[in-house]
């Protein structure tokens, strides 16, 4: 397995994944406005994106955002996307995903890896599993429609 910071080269492979990604969390299919997501992210470099390839194949990918804390004046990133295609999953590929990330943050000396997802994400195990503690604080989300 190869990880790599995704580029604009990237761009079809991770395409495909990003949209199976947001199918899994109950959106429509719709590769042409993932694709110019995914263009924008990658153009104005406001995420890092890693993909992870098996024989040239695209089979996962992370997105990370980059946020600061004001507690602590410390930067920090939220792993907002972890996505295993599902016919790679069980193969460690979640799991070295998130592990690049937190290798990120050390090599940035980052307060940590915040992680957003839905409250039945089964994936929730593996990052227990790597350390991660469930926050306890209260959260909230403001919806402008």
């Amino acid at each position: 397995m190869d990880i790599k910071h995704a580029k604009l080269k990237d761009l079809n492979a991770l395409t495909k994944l990003f949209d199976g990604y947001r199918v899994f969390y109950k959106q429509q299919s719709n590769i042409e406005a993932s694709k110019r997501f995914l263009k924008q992210r990658l153009m104005q470099n406001d995420s890092i994106i890693y993909v992870a390839y098996i024989d040239n194949q695209a089979v996962g990918f992370t997105q990370l955002y980059p946020l600061f804390s004001s507690v602590s004046m410390e930067p920090m990133y939220m792993l907002n996307d972890l996505y295993v295609d599902s016919n790679f999953r069980n193969k460690g590929i979640g799991e070295a995903l998130v592990n690049r990330a937190k290798r990120l943050c050390q090599s940035e000396n980052n307060k940590g890896l915040a992680i957003q997802t839905a409250f039945d994400n089964p994936a929730q195990h593996l990052y227990q599993r790597l350390g991660f503690k469930k926050d306890t604080d209260l959260q909230f989300f403001w919806t402008n429609e």
